[in-house]
């Protein structure tokens, strides 16, 4: 049976379908456009811009590179990418996904692939590395809380863990233009592409 197709249209005029994803339709552009545009917390963040997905995988890379300061550049860029997938399928908070089901986790999963194959990696990273960005990703969520979304560090420390101090030495969140993101995301996935080699 032929599965429907479900393509959208990319700024950079690539289609890509969303429920068979090539890499050769993902473009670096299209997905830190499309990052810098979407909101995290659903929007209810502090400030005169939403903190978006791509402001949010910066802060991640960061954080991962301190956890894991040895690790090879390529698992730095999978910490850059890894919710790169929300650049078409949006973000959702946890509660939300786990509702509606293992559909969106294929979803996620079939992007995740293409994305990765399209910048070098792997299609499915190592369970170690996996395990150290989603420990990046719960000290971003931690700050963002307490920073930006009106959380109490009692609260968001029984939510997300008490993170180590050390690792959150001189990070702070500043919410800055969807341009001026998606310029930041760009040139940090190009360094990192760099020195990928």
């Amino acid at each position: 049976m032929k599965h429907p197709r479900a393509w959208q249209r990319m700024l950079s005029g690539r289609r890509l379908d969303l429920l068979d994803p090539t890499p050769m339709d993902i473009e670096i552009e299209d997905i830190a456009h499309g990052l810098a545009f979407v909101a995290r917390w659903n929007g209810q963040t502090l400030g005169d811009f939403a903190y978006s997905v791509a402001e949010h995988s910066l802060l991640v890379e960061s954080l991962f590179t301190r956890i894991a300061p040895a690790t090879a550049i390529r698992w730095r860029m999978a910490a850059l990418l890894h919710d790169a997938p929300e650049y078409v399928i949006g973000d959702m908070i946890s509660p939300v996904k786990s509702a509606v089901g293992p559909g969106y986790g294929a979803l996620d999963d079939r992007l995740t692939a293409a994305i990765h194959l399209r910048f070098g990696l792997p299609a499915v990273i190592p369970a170690t590395i996996k395990k150290q960005i989603k420990k990046a990703d719960t000290i971003s969520a931690w700050m963002e809380a307490t920073q930006i979304a009106g959380f109490s560090k009692a609260e968001a420390d029984k939510l997300f863990g008490k993170p180590d101090v050390g690792i959150l030495r001189d990070l702070t969140i500043t919410l800055r233009p969807p341009v001026e993101v998606r310029t930041a995301f760009t040139a940090r996935h190009a360094d990192l592409m760099a020195q990928m080699g």
